[in-house]
């Protein structure tokens, strides 16, 4: 064999399923060696946004390596946006490009270039493979590195004279390497230290972010919090992308906002926060004061990531090790020095908080109907009408962060499972409409939702040529609003001057408008143009009984 088809059979025994990408010259003799083995599907995207975000779903959704062939440098190019999302989630994807012959680097030939050092601050191992005899010990590298806690991206180099070469290695070396034991567990003492600062608070609260969901430890934390009484505060939804507590729950609080002073408002009736699973804090905009966590609050965190631990704020505890072992141990701790005294609090606090929710909804529910005549639709009515026909089992992909409403479906409770939520981290546009594809590979049996603002989608749309092509059933919402939203919230916010008249430069997507059904159609992809919430609602779970795969645009604005 050569040396692509010795990287094929490597990724074989780990039971990769897909190569997502799009070829030029130097990634032909992968896609030779594809059309002559049956065990792994190529994927064809149209361009490199949608190639990495469909592979960034499919892992995430998946658990498993994405992995992913884009051209060389140019293409590389192409896809470092969402590369950079990839960093920023965490998730495990090999990404390969083909490299000029290295008998040619000399020469600086068309297309080569400096490809790992381009890729490197966005990836936990960039390489350039040297002989195809390194392959079998570089792929499971790449794939141990990609896995391993804090998981995230890694880059290959493959340069075309060591895909063609003969395999110049031991065949006994094509094997999968055994699975390593990642669920490390803190110190006792560690525990224990934890357990006495959180059982002596007044009133504990907890922030987690998305790396519990993807430790598979939800049940933990709500064991945790049960017997706590705390509620669980997911991070501001710039930086929210999975969901790791039940949002029917009734300690359920509404995610972080997004500013300091705000957040220290929120935070400032807690003594005591135990922080799990996400980056203590990721800020988007500088406010004074510039501090989120008030003086005196004692934190707990616990991270399988020594380097998020004593980060930005000084920690009373620092828990390393992995989110579930941690949660559970401390959920027994916990449980071994309750009294029938501390229970009854425990109980006080949530019957307490659980009729906050419960206003917090109404108050929701009733400010959409109070917009449910407005045309264009009001973001919060469409919200609402669609938090009604959720299945059970739905995933939703979330890329229209002014239609949204700050997790509007999380705040009313309407999404009845933990595992099938996503959301940006990393801000690269184009990504929540290809991440809905590769989810739905993952997860062929769900139904998929994505929520895509009009800007969004366009940085993305040739993803939907991928998804009629291999015949992927997504439901497509794209919330029209003819403008990139956010940026004049933004520029509110930053107090600039034209931004507070609405007198406004490169903010609006109109003259001409977008035609978002024509385009979807033109792609492959069934398109209907909606008027109201109600019939974006019908529309939605039409989509989900029939399996099918459409875009549905609803035309939206936000109330005055």
């Amino acid at each position: 064999m050569n040396g692509i088809e010795a990287f094929i059979e490597i990724l074989a025994q780990y039971n990769v399923r897909y190569v997502f990408g799009n070829p030029g010259t130097t990634e032909l003799p992968l896609n030779d060696a594809l059309a002559r083995d049956d065990r792994l599907e190529y994927i064809l995207a149209l361009q490199e946004v949608p190639a990495m975000a469909i592979a960034d779903g499919y892992a995430q959704a998946s658990g498993t390596p994405g992995v992913v062939n884009v051209h060389i440098c140019c293409g590389l190019g192409n896809a470092m946006g969402m590369l950079y999302n990839a960093f920023r989630e965490g998730t495990p994807l090999i990404v390969t490009a083909g490299q000029q012959d290295q008998r040619m680097a000399l020469e600086e030939p068309i297309l080569w270039g400096q490809m790992v050092e381009t890729a490197r601050p966005w990836t936990k191992w960039a390489h350039e493979v040297r002989n195809s005899a390194e392959i079998p010990t570089v792929l499971r590298r790449a794939v141990q590195t990609a896995l391993t806690p804090p998981c995230g991206p890694v880059f290959l180099s493959l340069p075309l004279d060591v895909q063609c070469e003969l395999f110049a290695g031991e065949t006994a070396d094509l094997r999968r390497a055994p699975d390593l034991n990642i669920e490390t567990t803190p110190p006792k003492e560690a525990v224990e230290r934890a357990t006495e600062v959180l059982a002596s608070a007044l009133s504990p609260g907890i922030l987690v972010g998305s790396r519990v969901c993807e430790a598979n430890a939800v049940a933990e934390l709500v064991a945790v919090a049960e017997r706590l009484g705390a509620p669980v505060m997911h991070e501001a939804t710039t930086s929210h992308g999975r969901c790791s507590f039940p949002s029917d729950h009734p300690l359920a609080a509404p995610p972080l906002p997004f500013w300091s002073p705000e957040v220290r408002r929120r935070l400032e009736d807690f003594d005591v926060l135990l922080v799990v699973g996400m980056k203590l804090m990721q800020q988007y905009i500088r406010h004074e004061p510039s501090c989120p966590i008030p003086a005196g609050v004692r934190l707990i965190q616990i991270d399988e990531n020594q380097w998020e631990l004593n980060k930005n704020y000084p920690l009373e505890v620092g828990l390393l090790g992995h989110p579930r072992p941690a949660l559970a141990a401390l959920a027994k701790e916990i449980r071994a020095r309750a009294t029938s005294e501390t229970q009854a609090t425990v109980t006080a606090r949530i019957v307490r908080y659980e009729k906050e929710k419960a206003k917090r909804i109404a108050s929701l529910r009733k400010d959409a109907a109070r917009f449910s005549a407005n045309r264009p639709v009001a973001p919060i009515t469409l919200m609402d009408q669609l938090s009604g026909i959720l299945p059970s089992n739905v995933a939703v992909i979330e890329e229209s962060p002014t239609t949204t409403m700050g997790g509007y479906f999380e705040q009313v409770g309407a999404l009845k499972n933990t595992t099938g939520y996503f959301a940006q981290r990393g801000w690269a546009l184009g990504w929540g409409l290809n991440c809905a594809i590769g989810v739905k590979m993952a997860w062929p049996e769900r139904p998929v939702l994505a929520l895509i603002g009009d800007g969004s989608a366009m940085y993305g749309i040739q993803g939907l040529w991928t998804a009629a092509r291999y015949r992927i059933p997504v439901t497509f919402v794209i919330c029209n609003n003819t403008e990139y939203k956010i940026l004049k919230d933004c520029g509110k916010t930053l107090e600039l001057e034209s931004s507070h008249v609405e007198r406004t430069v490169g903010l609006d997507i109109v003259d001409p408008a977008i035609d978002y059904t024509a385009l979807a159609r033109s792609l492959g992809v069934e398109a209907i143009q909606v008027t109201s919430a109600a019939e974006a609602a019908d529309a939605v779970r039409f989509s989900f009984a029939e399996n099918a795969l459409s875009v549905i645009e609803v035309p939206i604005k936000r109330p005055a």
